[in-house]
């Protein structure tokens, strides 16, 4: 089984980091893992559902999670609804689905919307184009009414992709951004953007709860932070810049060593992601101070050596946050465990690292748009 390292064109510039499509593992190598992911997707559909919590403003809307990859959660378009699955994303900021005229091989096995059975449907002028290290996509932008649980956003821009060319097959049909308006293409607004100021959640909050192993339990929330969710205090940490999803960290260490991030470094908040993306030096050092030997691609260790690995520790606004070898190295399908960390397949013009699910799985993550902050505590 494969770990997939980043789908999306990352741009850095100030922690400027645009990555406008998932980055996550699909582990669809054989026929039997097919199979086994289809017979998981129908098991589980009807169990998801929306709901809010009783007297609060707050939506919580559950995540699907596969494997430990992916966490994605089922949105409306149109009238009548059209439902897709969508990846919700901190690092773009941009709805897309495929539309009915795509012919690409990718949406032969996803969903396509019909825009000629939505009453509410508007075209525009606009179009737009992505590329990604794994591919390309393009398509033009659309109007129309999009529905979030109980959410509703009226006249939301969104992509509706004519050409998706992709080297990796994903379970979701688009891409849900919650990242920053000045990242949005083609001057749309963003979907959180339009539901504060259409008055549909009552503060600019949205945050993250992913199960670890199971596949139910995960969710994004919005308008507010139900506190069952994690044990202890939120810790809040400014933003570098307003407008990134991105903090300073002070260091990352191991067995009380200093391994990376040696005098401060630029850390980035993804769902997104996976893994733990860092520059490839960095990394490299990381694996071999683990003792992790490579196969192919990824880098491995003995499952049996998992329980005596050293937690590695990232140091976020004066407060470690543990990763202990359990939750970053991943049993494989030969017997022996990945390791979850992975070098940022581009140049960096400073060290920068990205915070993907591996991490966020330990930890709740709450992004507060209206204080330009991002809140983490221990998930429960």
């Amino acid at each position: 089984m494969k770990l997939l390292v980043l789908l999306g064109l990352v741009t850095f510039s100030e922690c400027i980091v645009k990555i406008p499509l998932t980055r996550v593992q699909i582990m669809r190598k054989t026929r039997s893992e097919k199979n086994m992911l289809n017979s998981f997707l129908e098991e589980y559909a009807y169990r998801l559902y929306q709901t809010s919590s009783p007297g609060s403003n707050i939506t919580t809307h559950p995540l699907r999670n596969i494997r430990n990859m992916i966490y994605m959660g089922n949105i409306t378009i149109g009238t009548p609804p059209q439902k897709f699955w969508v990846l919700f994303d901190t690092g773009s900021s941009n709805l897309w689905v495929p539309s009915m005229f795509c012919t690409s091989p990718f949406c032969s096995s996803h969903t396509l919307f019909r825009h000629l059975e939505s009453s509410t449907y508007q075209p525009t002028n606009k179009n737009f184009s992505i590329n990604y290290v794994s591919g390309r996509m393009k398509g033009v932008v659309a109007r129309d009414t999009v529905r979030i649980g109980d959410l509703v956003s009226t006249d939301q821009a969104f992509g509706l992709s004519m050409e998706i060319f992709r080297n990796q097959e994903v379970p979701f049909d688009g891409v849900l951004g919650l990242g920053y308006p000045k990242f949005s293409f083609s001057g749309v607004t963003p979907i959180f953007d339009n539901l504060k100021n259409q008055g549909a959640i009552s503060e600019p909050v949205f945050a993250f709860y992913l199960s670890k192993g199971k596949p139910e339990g995960s969710v994004v929330m919005f308008g507010g932070v139900d506190t069952s969710y994690y044990q202890g205090t939120l810790n809040w940490v400014p933003l570098i810049k307003a407008g990134r999803w991105c903090v300073h960290m002070n260091s990352i260490s191991m067995n009380r060593r200093l391994i990376a991030c040696n005098g401060g470094c630029e850390a980035i908040v993804d769902t997104g992601t996976s893994v733990i993306l860092g520059p490839r030096r960095l990394v490299n050092n990381l694996l071999s101070l683990i003792g992790a030997k490579p196969r192919g691609s990824e880098h491995y260790v003995s499952c049996s050596a998992v329980n005596n690995l050293p937690s590695i520790i990232f140091t976020i606004n004066g407060i470690n946050y543990p990763v202990p070898a359990q939750a970053y190295a991943v049993k494989g399908s030969h017997g022996d465990c990945f390791i979850t960390f992975k070098q940022i397949p581009v140049d960096t013009p400073r060290e920068t690292w990205i915070l993907g699910d591996v991490f966020l799985r330990l930890y709740f993550s709450v992004f507060d748009r209206g204080n330009d902050r991002i809140g983490l505590a221990q998930a429960v």
